[in-house]
């Protein structure tokens, strides 16, 4: 049984590993930092790797983890990066072929409605959710910002959250 996960995993890592790290790449870009961040993003995909349930999901489950790394990375270094913006988002660089005009809108139409679904929440959550999701504040830094209790801010996210899941179903 765990043979025949590693050599799932090994098949997995080869069709998408290149893409995780092009993608790594375009968000850190530095290459050791990137081949770092990747070894990190292989070995906590690998870890809960068991955990996948649909099978169909596993790309973007490795972009969540691979975007949750470099995340990780940028709060810990205590910088303020803003990578949800279109250009640092796309997970091809130079080095690899441009995305496919079909990616490309499927990538902007998303965001779009992203963007929208957030706007059209009640103010009092639409803007702690757009300091912590688009101009990546940690929950601390919106507290400072807004200055509310980190415990506000928490449940402001949470209740924004459970406001913005339903609109967001459609997506998935």
């Amino acid at each position: 049984m765990r043979d025949v996960m590693i050599d799932s995993f090994e098949e997995i890592v080869k069709e998408h590993g290149k893409a995780i790290f092009n993608y790594i790449f375009s968000l850190v870009r530095q290459k050791e930092l990137a081949e770092d961040l990747y070894q990190e993003v292989l070995v906590s995909a690998y870890m809960a790797f068991h955990t996948i349930k649909e099978p169909a999901r596993l790309k973007g489950w490795l972009f969540t983890i691979a975007r949750n790394k470099c995340r990780d990375y940028w709060r810990k270094e205590n910088k303020t990066k803003q990578f949800w913006k279109e250009e640092v988002y796309s997970y091809t660089t130079t080095v690899e072929s441009p995305p496919l005009p079909e990616e490309e809108v499927l990538h902007k139409y998303s965001t779009e409605k992203m963007v929208e679904s957030v706007k059209a929440l009640p103010e009092i959550y639409q803007s702690t959710l757009f300091l912590y999701y688009f101009k990546d504040l940690t929950l601390i830094e919106i507290s400072k910002r807004k200055n509310i209790p980190i415990s506000t801010v928490k449940t402001r996210m949470k209740r924004g959250k459970e406001h913005l899941r339903p609109k967001l179903q459609s997506f998935a």
